[in-house]
């Protein structure tokens, strides 16, 4: 069965085709590479011992999406990660976000729309939830205003897809709404590579550690958490990848219970800034240089899942620890480094 994957180079995307491909799936990758390397396709190779199929085509390109449909008519699933993703620089550049994030979805369902059958994957968000009112957050939590441009084109592309699969009877998707995502394949083939200043607290973390950023920046101590950092729910990324697998399986075999279902993937448990500091000092022996720094806009208290309905239904839970997703993250950092 052949399934493409958008932003497939990215970091998410690249775990997701390693676990692809090890089920024994044939993958076809589309990334304008505005956020990857090449090289990435190295790393999955490497792994997998199979280069999965790369076209480098933007998806904000209708003609381009159209052409590609039609050159690969026996797709009969897409899992879509390609979009911009960092909450504080959506919050500087919402026009950015909302072409990157919205424009590519309506095309890629356009074509969809067409097939006979065909699965869909969105990569969805914790931050659908805005600031919820009760923790953990089920998928039943109400979504609040969104707090960020990021968090609203994940709430908006949720809308686009159930509204599109109520009157697309061949069309059956789910939305993945992750917390964290963290760490690197345990091989260090591929790993977190963000272009310019990372805008995630565990490439900051590794970047500080190695050498290459003087000091990590933590936004406000002054939250109404345990320690005043911010809470989160950190999610090892291979255990994210194997969810979006086990995801399209449901699909596949008809398992789904509605056209359009959501779960939360996370690890049931928030972790502070401040003690995610803590978990790579211990790990790694390495000393953090930090500064409380003013609040970050955009940014939520606290957010973490309850897993509840991923594990009873989906039948997918987390495998790997907070500690494991730090040491592999800093493995990654000092292969790339080195």
């Amino acid at each position: 069965m052949k399934i493409l994957v958008t932003g497939g180079l990215g970091y998410i995307g690249s775990h997701v085709v390693v676990e692809l491909q090890n089920e024994g799936f044939e993958v076809v990758i589309i990334d304008n590479l505005s956020n990857a390397s090449l090289e990435v396709l190295d790393g999955i190779t490497a792994i997998t011992n199979k280069q999965p199929t790369f076209e480098n085509i933007d998806l904000r390109d209708k003609p381009l999406v159209t052409a590609f449909f039609k050159k690969h008519q026996d797709i009969t699933g897409v899992i879509h990660f390609a979009a911009s993703k960092a909450v504080g620089e959506s919050v500087e550049l919402p026009l950015l976000y909302y072409e990157n994030n919205l424009n590519p979805l309506l095309y890629i369902l356009q074509e969809l729309q067409k097939k006979a059958g065909a699965h869909f994957i969105f990569s969805s968000s914790c931050t659908v939830y805005g600031q919820a009112d009760e923790l953990p957050i089920t998928e039943n939590a109400p979504m609040k205003p969104a707090e960020s441009p990021y968090g609203n084109t994940k709430q908006i592309g949720e809308e686009i897809i159930k509204d599109t699969c109520k009157v697309s009877p061949n069309l059956n998707a789910i939305a993945l709404r992750y917390f964290n995502p963290i760490g690197a394949h345990e091989t260090a083939n591929i790993g977190e590579l963000p272009t310019g200043t990372p805008q995630n607290l565990v490439p900051f973390i590794t970047q500080t550690a190695i050498g290459l950023r003087q000091q990590l920046s933590v936004f406000g101590k002054d939250y109404p958490t345990k320690d005043g950092t911010c809470i989160r729910d950190y999610i090892h990324v291979v255990d994210l990848a194997k969810a979006h697998v086990t995801a399209l399986k449901r699909l596949i075999k008809n398992k789904n219970t509605t056209p359009f279902e959501v779960f939360n993937i996370g690890t049931g448990k928030g972790s502070s800034v401040l003690e995610v500091i803590a978990a790579f000092e211990a790990v790694t022996g390495e000393k953090l240089n930090y500064k409380i720094v003013a609040r970050r806009q955009g940014d939520v208290i606290a957010a973490y899942a309850d897993t509840t309905k991923a594990k009873n239904s989906l039948g997918w839970e987390t495998k790997l620890s907070l500690k494991d997703a730090l040491r592999s993250a800093w493995k990654w950092e000092q292969k790339i480094r080195s």
